[in-house]
């Protein structure tokens, strides 16, 4: 898959007088555009798409021609395939995108090896950025929402014995490590930790709830590549009655995405989850990220995190594309201007980690209720100010390297 776009106002060069010399910035964009994982990228790319229309004026005179390219599977093996294309054959400056953990892990050899800035939107291993000078995440870390959700479950929610269950690849590894380290610190126990299948197909996620069910923990913490896969475990959640049975759901923000939430049912009333994005957050930014998605998506299509981080992702991109005049072919130089770039976003004020290269964002406590117009939405309960990735903080394994 192949898409170009080229965008700019070549106009203001003219205007600007002969001396000044516009720049044509190739960014490359590796997202899931097929497979069952393909809505997670699509989310993403309208984000992309979305910013890049409404701000092409404000790198003038330079541009940016987007080359967008399938990520594929959750392997890493098409991502490394396709990245190295759009480095070799295409000469792209940036890349950016990446779902997929592995995806972003492959790659790290060859971008430091081409020098060649990869700026994550999603992938939230917690390691990922130190296997590279050349990798800065806009997204998050798997710790970011779980590490405090340990501590908020047990003195908050009144969790006192959890089952996970996760999806069994190196996020879901990452999000439950995140989560039992704060809970067991809070005084929490963890009962049973339990692997749900790989994330390149939606499992029958109804083995696996039932025996969390005959465990009978306090709550079930649930991680799972979001998309299709919350569908897929909320369905069989509500069918179980674990509900009913006394077994409160908690989870990172992907088990509740916005754009699937609607669809999700009386199941999903009473989950909380710990995440940085809801589409109901108060804030002017996000007011106007959500008026601008409907306008150029329509009125049943809303953003959801993925969507909110492309978004600070393209943004960050543009704003150092405009702070290096255009001259972007030193990647060293790119990354070390993007440290310490900060916004006020759809997700409120954000920032990139000048020693992590990481995103330094609020954590909110979430809670899906039924609104008076009949939709469910997502109230805060709680909001945890300027969350570092507390994976580095703690330097726990690869964190400390």
């Amino acid at each position: 898959m192949r898409i170009v776009s080229l965008l700019g106002t070549a106009a203001l060069a003219v205007v600007l007088g002969a001396g000044a010399q516009a720049a044509t910035v190739k960014v490359g964009v590796v997202l899931p555009f097929s497979g069952a994982n393909a809505d997670l990228g699509h989310q993403i790319d309208k984000a992309f798409d979305l910013y890049v229309k409404l701000h092409a004026k404000d790198i003038a005179p330079n541009k940016v021609e987007i080359i967008k390219r399938d990520e594929g599977p959750p392997t890493g093996a098409q991502a490394k395939t396709i990245a190295t294309e759009l480095i070799t054959n295409d000469k792209v400056k940036i890349l950016t995108g990446f779902v997929f953990s592995p995806s972003a892990i492959a790659l790290a050899p060859v971008v430091t090896q081409a020098k060649v800035p990869m700026v994550i939107a999603n992938a939230g291993t917690a390691w990922i950025t130190n296997l590279s000078p050349y990798i800065v995440r806009l997204s998050f870390s798997m710790w970011h929402p779980a590490y405090p959700m340990g501590a908020y479950a047990y003195n908050k929610i009144g969790c006192r014995t959890v089952a996970m269950a996760y999806t069994d690849f190196p996020p879901g590894k990452d999000s439950t490590e995140a989560f039992k380290t704060g809970f067991e610190k809070a005084g929490g126990k963890i009962v049973d930790s339990i692997p749900m299948g790989s994330p390149v197909q939606v499992p029958d996620f109804t083995p696996f709830l039932q025996k969390v069910k005959d465990e009978h923990p306090d709550c079930l913490y649930a991680f799972i590549p979001s998309g299709a896969h919350a569908a897929g475990i909320m369905k069989a959640y509500g069918e179980l009655g674990l509900r009913k049975a006394g077994i409160k759901l908690i989870g990172p923000m992907d088990l509740i995405p916005d754009n699937k939430l609607q669809d999700m049912g009386d199941a999903a009333i009473g989950t909380i989850v710990m995440g940085h994005y809801a589409v109901d957050l108060d804030n002017p930014q996000n007011k106007e990220f959500k008026a601008e998605w409907h306008k150029a998506y329509g009125p049943d299509s809303y953003p959801d995190f993925m969507s909110a981080a492309g978004w600070d992702t393209m943004h960050a991109i543009f704003d150092t594309i405009k702070k290096l005049n255009g001259n972007v072919d030193d990647g060293a130089k790119f990354v070390d201007a993007m440290k310490g770039w900060s916004t006020d976003g759809p997700r409120g004020h954000v920032m990139i980690d000048p020693a992590t290269r990481d995103i330094v964002e609020n954590e909110h406590a979430l809670e899906v209720y039924r609104k008076p117009d009949g939709k469910l939405g997502e109230r805060v309960l709680e909001t945890i100010k300027g969350v570092k990735d507390e994976c580095k903080v703690l330097k726990v394994g690869r964190c400390g390297s």
